[in-house]
């Protein structure tokens, strides 16, 4: 996946966790002609590309969303050609994601996914696991709404077992969220000229910048991650407090 090693740039004041809605894969083939699974197979060579520029970035985590809760509504053969696109991308790419010190983790649910696909998935995280020099998160058969409710049940069923007691607070929700032990989401960018989040990390938007770009998902690549570096470091971010002295105004954060 990788063609040549990771290497992380110096720390700055830019991101450390990226978040990506890649979208635009459809509308780039039908723009060309083409069927809408060449956008989606040259999706992945942008995702290559993407995860490839990000450490040089100063970026050490990048969440992708990849196969929504709702997307099981989209027609048999294209969500057939997502699941094939995950079997491809496993098998071609898992032994250098490895070496090159990137750990893989699957956010979403795995009840309902085809056998293979799960086992894929566990063995890709079961192999890179000890890696800590990039952490890249796939959101597979996830929802943000689903997320928080699974979050929620989880700590009921440990209430129940009697392994947890008291109310349900934000810190024990949190922990429950299959994002649990990632930095906290830095920026949320979403490609195509779309401007929505479209149920994506509900929870951890709460403070995270946002930022909207004009290219579809499989022109992307370095300049584009570097653009969203470059605004996050023109954001005054605020947590909800007063902006900062001198902060341009037009920039400063909700």
């Amino acid at each position: 996946m990788l063609s040549k090693p990771l290497h992380p740039a110096t720390p700055t004041d830019g991101p450390r966790h990226v978040a990506l809605i890649m979208d635009g894969n459809g509308r780039w083939a039908e723009a060309r002609g083409l069927p809408r699974a060449m956008g989606h197979r040259e999706g992945v060579q942008a995702l290559k590309r993407t995860v490839e520029a990000a450490p040089a970035l100063g970026i050490n985590c990048l969440t992708v969303f990849g196969f929504s809760t709702e997307n099981w509504s989209r027609p048999a053969d294209e969500v057939s050609d997502l699941m094939g696109l995950v079997r491809t991308y496993v098998a071609s790419d898992l032994k250098r994601l490895e070496r090159e010190g990137v750990k893989v983790r699957i956010l979403g649910r795995r009840p309902g996914l085809p056998a293979d696909i799960v086992a894929i998935i566990e063995r890709a995280e079961a192999q890179t696991a000890h890696n800590e020099k990039f952490t890249l998160q796939v959101a597979f058969n996830y929802g943000g709404r689903a997320d928080i409710v699974d979050a929620a049940q989880r700590h009921v069923d440990r209430v129940l077992a009697g392994e947890a007691t008291g109310p349900l607070d934000e810190k024990t929700l949190e922990a429950g969220l299959s994002t649990a032990g990632a930095p906290p989401v830095d920026v949320i960018v979403r490609t195509s000229g779309e401007q929505r989040l479209s149920n994506f990390l509900l929870w951890e938007a709460a403070y995270a910048e946002l930022v909207y770009q004009n290219v579809l998902w499989p022109d992307y690549g370095h300049d584009a991650l570097a653009d969203v570096v470059e605004q996050y470091r023109n954001r005054d971010r605020r947590f909800g407090g007063r902006a900062t002295p001198g902060a341009a105004p037009a920039l400063a954060a909700v």
